[in-house]
């Protein structure tokens, strides 16, 4: 089996505008989450981790658009030029697929308000990538991975085995969400979100945090730094937003990603949402594949969780710990408290590493799992 690799990539967040400014502010211990106040998303202030809507704005007139465009598109458009421009490739535009990962997409436009300004079938998934994809005119017609929380790491592994079977030279991969009232107020009727800050794999965890972003990860054939090793998806079948208490599915995940490993894994990029069933879920898992003993971390505290975004950002910010030999901590983890006992990064300390193993799960009882080493 041909190895594929990481090459350039960028995240949009309220900790910045590249993968360089996001990772410099998460090693910082500096968080995207703060009270927000906005009736139009939430009746009470509620933590979330939103992105100034003025500096998209600004930033994306600096392209020049000939369309009007949702804040969203705007958003992935945005992170998917900065990935282009850093890239190193020579870039073919018909050997070259987007995969666009998300959950809703341009959900916001079912308020009446908005709606007025763009078609109805802009709330389609497969239009809004194809708009993407033609203001950068990509030949192949784009693919949309929406599985809930799992769809950013699921479109990983989905591109790897693309460029396996020889039908692309590169893929690029934006994976981006935002905040609506939509989505909120369904987190909400689930009574999962938490009054704070959320608290991955804390004890006194009392559930997740919204976040939104977009994040772009270019994943290519020609050699890089960074090898795209293995990956697989499963399904435990569980219930519709419960994950398997016994993490069976996420566990199947990782046996599968890791069968042709004989390479020791040096950190874990969890999922964390700092639910309890999650959290929970996951320390079971990862002690039951006989890794309870690697350093793991969750990065929703420096985010939130933001849905079908959250697995290329989060392991955009792993591959560069990885490349720089951090460990980063699990911030708003005090005390640990899971399940099983587990390695939780609980300090961001320098140690020479060489492999990454970034998981997910989500809704409908998705699981997710990549393996990621240093070429050298």
């Amino acid at each position: 089996m041909n190895t594929v690799f990481t090459e350039s990539s960028n995240i949009i967040s309220p900790l910045g505008f590249s993968t360089s400014e996001n990772f410099n502010a998460v090693t910082s211990q500096s968080t995207g989450i703060t009270i927000v106040e906005d009736h139009s998303l939430s009746p009470t202030p509620i933590p979330l981790s939103a992105i100034d809507h003025t500096a998209v704005a600004h930033r994306f007139e600096a392209l020049n658009p000939q369309k009007k465009y949702t804040r969203f598109e705007q958003l992935a458009i945005l992170s998917i030029n900065d990935a282009l421009q850093k890239s190193s490739l020579s870039i073919n535009p018909q050997k070259t697929l987007l995969i666009l990962s998300t959950t809703k997409g341009n959900i916001n436009l079912l308020d009446k308000t908005l709606k007025s300004n763009f078609p109805d079938e802009r709330l389609n998934l497969h239009t809004t990538a194809k708009i993407i994809g033609d203001f950068f005119k990509f030949a192949p017609h784009p693919m949309v991975v929406s599985n809930a929380c799992i769809s950013g790491v699921a479109a990983i592994v989905l591109a790897q085995r693309l460029i396996h079977q020889g039908l692309y030279d590169t893929v690029v991969i934006n994976g981006t969400d935002i905040l609506t009232k939509f989505v909120i107020s369904g987190f909400q009727s689930f009574m999962s979100l938490s009054a704070e800050a959320c608290k991955p794999f804390d004890a006194n965890r009392t559930g997740l945090t919204l976040g939104e972003a977009s994040a772009t990860l270019i994943i290519t054939k020609t050699p890089q730094p960074i090898a795209l090793i293995d990956g697989s998806t499963s399904n435990d079948a569980n219930h519709i937003s419960g994950p398997s208490r016994t993490g069976e599915g996420l566990l199947l995940a990782i046996n599968n990603t890791l069968r042709n490993n004989k390479t020791p894994i040096d950190f874990i990029s969890a999922h964390g949402t700092a639910t309890p069933y999650n959290d929970d879920m996951e320390s079971k898992a990862i002690f039951r594949a006989g890794l309870d003993t690697v350093p793991v971390n969750s990065l929703k505290g420096y985010f939130g969780h933001t849905l079908g975004s959250a697995g290329v950002l989060e392991t955009i910010i792993s591959i560069e710990a990885l490349k720089q030999n951090i460990l980063i901590n699990t911030l708003g983890c005090e005390t640990v408290g899971v399940a099983e006992e587990i390695a939780v990064i609980q300090e961001t300390k320098h140690q020479e590493l060489y492999s990454l193993l970034k998981l997910a799960s989500g809704f409908g009882g998705g699981n997710a799992a990549a393996l990621f080493l240093k070429n050298e």
